[in-house]
């Protein structure tokens, strides 16, 4: 058996562009990149829920109370009016909890 090598075989020729090392160096690094880049696209603000469906259910109270009616209302109206006020609380305490993470840094 002869195992020498022949002269002018040690050259390695690719013709696939996609296996040269430049591209695929970009390749890899554009799929990393590309989960955070997304998540820019997202603008910090959240999804609001449709809770609708869950007053509309709480405040007919297994069907006793007919919609429209007076007493529905006014169970919508402090529906909306308890999820206002936790919403502002929840505002309020992050935006504490910032204020209270620039005024008290802590130091390595």
């Amino acid at each position: 058996m002869d195992c020498r090598v022949k002269p002018g075989n040690d050259k390695m020729e690719t013709t696939d562009t996609l296996m040269q090392p430049g591209i695929a160096k970009h390749l890899i690094a554009l799929l990393l990149a590309a989960p955070l880049l997304a998540g820019c696209l997202e603008r910090g603000q959240p999804t609001m829920v449709d809770s609708s469906r869950d007053d509309d259910a709480f405040c007919q109270a297994g069907g006793t109370v007919k919609v429209g009616s007076s007493e529905y209302i006014a169970c919508r109206k402090d529906r909306d009016v308890q999820q206002a006020n936790a919403n502002a609380r929840t505002d309020r305490r992050q935006r504490n909890l910032g204020e209270y993470m620039l005024n008290n840094p802590t130091r390595p």
